[in-house]
C-alpha cells in the first residue's frame, strides 16, 4: 500500500487503525472483483499504465493495452493538448461501459516528467516521434517504470544503446513494438527457416516500398496550433520553424526526427530478417547502399534506395523500395515470402507451409499478443517476445543503412564495437545531436 500524495505517515498510521477497528466491529463483504473472481482481476495482478504520445500509433497502442484485463490506466500525456484529451475520452468511456458506472478518472498530463514521478503508475507506453525514444525511455528505467516502446527504439545507435543499458541497469521490461514478430505465421516462417526446410539459408530479401507522401517542396512557416507545445515537441532536435508537415505523421520524413521509411516499416521487416536468420542478438559485419535523397523541401530522408548488409555467417539480406512490403528467405533447396501486415504466408513449394516442427527442433514460441505479452512479462519479470537486445539490434541495422545510403560506400562494421572499421566519417555520422537540456 502506498501512501497518497497530501498524506503524513502518522495521519496514515492512525487512519489505518481506526480502519481495522472498524473491521473488528462490523462485517465486511469484499466484493468480486477485488479478490480477482467471477471473472475480474484482483488489482495486485493488474498492471498501472500511462500512454506518453497518444496521436495516429499512441491511439492504436493504447486501445490494444486498454482491452486488457490486467491493465488498468492512470493517466495519458501529450504536448498536443486536443489528442490528449481525446485519448483521456477513449479511455474514461471504455471503463464506463466496462462497469456500468460513470469514469472520469483518468489524468491528463503535457509533460512526461510528471508521468514518470507518479508512484502510482507501473509502466508507460511510449509512441513519440522517433527522436524522442531514446531520452523518455531511459529516464522511464530510471523512474522504475517498466516499457512499451515502439519501433524504432530510438534514433541513433548510442542512444539505442543507453536505453538498452538503462533497461538492464534498472531492471525494467521493455517490449519493442515491433509488432509483426509475434504474429503465428511470422514465427512458423522463421521456425521453418531455422530448422533447414528450405536448406541452408543464403540470401534476405527485403521489399520495403516507400508510400507516395513526398518529396514535397519547401513549406510556409505556420502559426502554431491553439493548445500544441510545438517548443516541447521539438525538444532535443533542433529549433526550427512550425509547419503542420513538420510533425505528427509527417516527422518520420525528416532526418532529424527520424529515419524515413528505413527506420518506420524497415523496422518491421528487417526485424523478421533477423529472428529467421537468429542473429537477434547480433548484427552484420558490412553495409552498403544507395538512395534518392530529396536536397530540396521538408522532406529529406530516402525516396527510393537499395542497401545490403553481410553477416559473419555468409548470409546476405538485400533490400529495395519495391513491393509486395515483406521479406523473403532463400536457401538452397527453397524459399519463403512473409507479408508486412497480415502475415500471410508464400513458399517455393505449398507443402513447405504444412511442414511440422518437430518435438526436438528449434522452437520460436507463440506470442498471446504483441501487446498481451508485455503485459505478462511485467507480472512476471520474464522477457517478452521483443525485448530491448532485439530492438537494439533491428534500429542499428536501420540506422547502418541509412548512414551507407548517405555516404553511397561500402562501410564495414563490428558488431561488437558498434563502431565502423577505420572510417572516421561514418562515424562521425553515429553521434547524436541532442539539444540541450535533453540527453540520454
Amino acid at each position: 500500500m502506498s501512501l497518497k500524495r497530501g498524506m503524513s505517515r502518522r495521519r496514515f498510521l492512525g487512519t489505518a487503525a481506526q480502519t481495522t477497528a472498524a473491521a473488528l466491529s462490523f462485517p465486511y463483504i469484499i466484493p468480486a472483483s477485488a479478490l480477482g473472481l467471477d471473472g475480474h482481476v484482483a488489482p495486485s495482478n493488474r498492471v498501472t499504465l500511462a500512454s506518453i504520445g497518444t496521436g495516429g500509433q499512441g491511439t492504436y497502442d493504447t486501445r490494444a493495452l486498454l482491452n486488457l484485463d490486467e491493465v488498468q490506466y492512470i493517466g495519458v500525456c501529450d504536448v498536443d493538448r486536443k489528442h490528449c484529451a481525446a485519448a483521456k475520452q477513449m479511455i474514461d468511456e471504455h471503463y464506463t461501459q466496462k462497469s456500468g458506472k460513470p469514469y472520469q478518472s483518468t489524468e491528463q498530463f503535457y509533460d512526461f516528467r510528471e508521468v514518470l514521478a507518479r508512484g502510482d503508475i507501473d509502466a508507460v507506453m511510449v509512441a513519440t516521434p522517433d527522436f524522442w525514444h531514446g531520452v523518455i525511455s531511459v529516464a522511464a528505467a530510471k523512474a522504475g517504470k517498466d516499457i512499451y516502446c515502439e519501433k524504432p527504439l530510438a534514433n541513433s545507435i548510442p542512444e539505442s544503446r543507453a536505453v538498452v543499458d538503462a533497461v538492464r541497469r534498472y531492471r525494467r521490461v521493455l517490449q519493442t513494438g515491433s509488432h509483426e514478430r509475434s504474429r503465428d505465421n511470422a514465427r512458423y516462417a522463421c521456425e521453418l527457416v531455422r530448422n533447414g526446410r528450405i536448406g541452408k539459408l543464403h540470401t534476405i530479401r527485403v521489399n520495403m516500398p516507400v508510400d507516395n507522401h513526398g518529396p514535397i517542396g519547401p513549406q510556409p512557416e505556420m502559426p502554431v496550433p491553439e493548445g500544441f507545445d510545438y517548443q516541447f515537441w521539438l525538444g532535443p532536435a533542433p529549433d526550427a520553424p512550425y509547419t503542420e508537415k513538420r510533425c505528427h505523421f509527417w516527422f518520420r520524413y525528416i532526418l532529424d526526427y527520424s529515419g524515413g521509411e528505413m527506420t518506420d516499416r524497415g523496422a518491421h521487416i528487417i526485424d523478421l530478417g533477423q529472428l529467421g536468420n537468429g542473429t537477434d542478438d547480433t548484427g552484420p559485419v558490412s553495409v552498403w547502399g544507395e538512395g534518392m535523397f530529396p536536397k530540396e523541401g521538408l522532406f529529406n530522408s530516402a525516396m527510393s534506395y537499395k542497401f545490403g548488409f553481410e553477416y559473419a555467417n555468409g548470409v546476405k539480406m538485400l533490400g529495395e523500395s519495391i513491393g509486395p512490403r515483406g521479406v523473403r528467405f532463400e536457401g538452397e533447396d527453397g524459399w519463403i515470402f512473409i507479408h508486412i501486415h497480415g502475415g500471410d504466408l508464400e513458399a517455393s513449394s505449398p507443402s513447405l507451409l504444412q511442414e511440422k516442427i518437430g518435438p526436438d527442433e528449434l522452437h520460436l514460441g507463440r506470442s498471446r499478443g504483441h501487446h498481451q505479452d508485455f503485459v505478462q512479462a511485467v507480472l512476471t519479470r520474464g522477457e517478452p517476445k521483443a525485448p530491448v537486445e532485439v530492438g537494439h539490434h533491428t534500429a542499428t541495422m536501420c540506422h547502418l543503412a541509412n548512414v551507407a545510403m548517405r555516404l553511397g560506400r561500402k562501410l564495414n562494421w563490428n558488431p561488437e564495437t558498434e563502431q565502423f572499421l577505420n572510417d572516421d566519417e561514418a562515424n562521425r555520422m553515429l553521434i547524436p545531436n541532442l539539444r540541450s537540456p535533453w540527453h540520454v
